[in-house]
């Protein structure tokens, strides 16, 4: 087991979140991908969005739903701050996970996080467990609350 995936796990077993990882036969590399893996709705996967605050080089966490895109001029003002596209390095320093597998907890580092409405109306949603085949459903309440996500309209 990854040591991305063991942090994901140890944080959902942390909150108390009995939730089950699942391993993928397929990749989940896209909304997609992952909607099709996990037999639910485009909106209903979990997307981790990572940016680079322009002030200070921090990395900022958007989770949108799938079937939504971030609008940049949205997520700065959401974020009070300029923004700019998150290199690998900055991702892996500041979370601990790659690009494609990036989940919305057990980051190596604190986050500052926002999350798109969207995702609220649901129950139950999938999220990256730290891998590109490991996903996992949680309601998204309970992910807002654990990272302090704000909800914000960020997305086109």
């Amino acid at each position: 087991m990854s040591k991305s995936l063991k942090r994901v796990r140890a944080a959902l077993e942390a909150a108390d979140l009995a939730v089950e990882i699942v391993e993928m036969a397929e990749g989940t590399h896209t909304a997609q991908q992952a909607a099709m893996a996990a037999g639910c709705h485009i909106d209903q996967i979990m997307k981790s969005m990572i940016f680079r605050n322009e002030d200070d080089g921090r990395a900022i966490l958007f989770l949108t739903a799938g079937g939504n895109r971030v609008d940049a001029d949205k997520a700065s003002l959401a974020a009070g701050a300029a923004l700019g596209k998150a290199d690998a390095k900055l991702i892996r320093t500041q979370t601990g996970f790659a690009i494609g597998g990036v989940a919305p907890i057990g980051h190596l580092n604190p986050i500052s996080a926002f999350i798109d409405p969207r995702l609220l109306e649901f129950t139950t949603t999938w999220a990256a467990a730290g891998t590109p085949r490991h996903i996992f459903a949680v309601n998204p309440v309970d992910i807002q609350r654990l990272i302090g996500a704000k909800a914000a309209d960020f997305t086109v």
